[in-house]
């Protein structure tokens, strides 16, 4: 009998998420009978806004359950351009607005897009590792850019320059941060792009974080006068409006990248279910009551979740400007990252990350995501006190 068929080599090269790995394992010791407090998933402990779900029940009844246009209904285009142009200061054309399956898709296609073999693409690190993934399935290298702790995890702008070269096809930024939580100042950003500019590299700037920051006012570099020609400025529904299970992301996307991208998703979804882009209408543009209830209750749990891990031993954390996450660094605890957060899932029913599986920068550090109730958050530090006493 012959060989079984052999798979594509690119197959190899495609990475994965650690926070779904760690959540199946974590099922599987609820399933057993043990209780586990989730801290690996990042998603918002909210419900959709009841307005937001009502619209996407009235659209099914009215029957918009079929297909529409790949690149996302025309309505919901121009209100994602209001809010873009109104957020981030600039112009933004409807034309050039596209709607995708969440935010991963603009990450995967636009590197399949712009990038060959051979190529090089600048990404944070520690950084969302489905930014590695994408890079090195289209078979291009990715090139680390270190974010500092000592600087509340923002980047060097100079680093940044002399990692540009005239292999540099993309640079990919993200500000609010998963997984730090940390937020990289407007000076940063405009220093960023004025070494950018320098290059032929296109940017694509994450920013589905973007409303969930606590303090001062939101930076994106597609502010920065002509960066917006080139940088795909992606945003999204998930996190923002409790909405990570509809699937339902953004963009702004340079003129060269629409007709590319919008037949990708041709390829792949064809396109977003049309009552869950009348969703997302009313999501931007009705009541936000919802959205601000959910920060100010963030900004409480971040509070309790830093305060918490200080007092652990062993443990530092900086204080996260955004999203919802913590990275402490647990140098001192005395095992590493990796086995920390093994044992607390097995030992003491906690489930978080390793700093490791988003970057060689991240080792040392733990993830947690503080977006869950202050009573739980309470009891996995008395569990993570209890085992590092031990």
């Amino acid at each position: 009998m012959r060989a079984p068929p052999a798979l594509a080599s690119a197959v190899a090269r495609l990475g994965t998420e650690s926070a779904f790995a760690v959540l199946a394992r974590a099922r599987e010791l609820e399933a057993s009978g043990r209780d586990v407090v989730h801290l690996e998933i990042g998603e918002p402990h909210a419900a959709t806004p009841a307005h937001v779900a009502e619209a996407a029940f009235a659209a099914v009844r009215a029957g918009e359950t079929g297909y529409c246009p790949s690149a996302g209904l025309g309505e919901f285009r121009e209100v994602i351009a209001d809010e873009l142009a109104r957020t981030r200061g600039v112009p933004v054309p409807v034309e050039r607005v596209l709607v995708a399956t969440g935010a991963k898709p603009f990450l995967l296609f636009t590197v399949l897009a712009v990038c060959e073999p051979g190529d090089e693409v600048v990404l944070p690190d520690p950084g969302f590792p489905i930014y590695e993934s994408a890079i090195r399935y289209a078979g291009a290298t990715p090139v680390p850019l270190t974010l500092r702790e000592d600087s509340d995890f923002s980047f060097d702008p100079d680093e940044l320059g002399a990692l540009l070269g005239a292999r540099t096809k993309l640079v990919i930024l993200n500000s609010p941060q998963n997984p730090t939580g940390g937020v990289v100042p407007a000076a940063d950003l405009e220093a960023a792009a004025e070494h950018i500019m320098g290059t032929s590299a296109w940017v694509l700037s994450d920013e589905v974080y973007a409303r969930l920051l606590y303090e001062g006012a939101f930076a994106s570099i597609a502010s920065v006068p002509r960066l917006l020609e080139r940088t795909v400025l992606l945003d999204g529904l998930s996190k923002t409006y409790a909405m990570t299970g509809w699937r339902c992301g953004y963009a702004c996307v340079p003129e060269p990248l629409v007709e590319p991208l919008v037949r990708f998703f041709v390829n792949s979804t064809s396109c977003v279910p049309p009552f869950i882009q009348r969703a997302g209408i009313a999501a931007l543009t009705g009541p936000q009551d919802d959205v601000e209830r959910m920060v100010a209750e963030l900004r409480v749990r971040r509070d309790l979740t830093v305060a918490g891990l200080e007092a652990l031993p062993g443990v530092t954390c900086r204080t996260p400007g955004g999203a919802f996450y913590a990275f402490p660094n647990v140098a001192s605890v005395g095992v590493d990252a990796e086995t920390l957060a093994a044992r607390l899932l097995e030992e003491a029913g906690v489930a978080v990350l390793a700093g490791s599986a988003f970057g060689a920068a991240g080792a040392d550090h733990l993830r947690v995501s503080y977006a869950t109730s202050p009573e739980l958050l309470e009891e996995a530090f008395a569990r993570m006190g209890a085992l590092l006493a031990a």
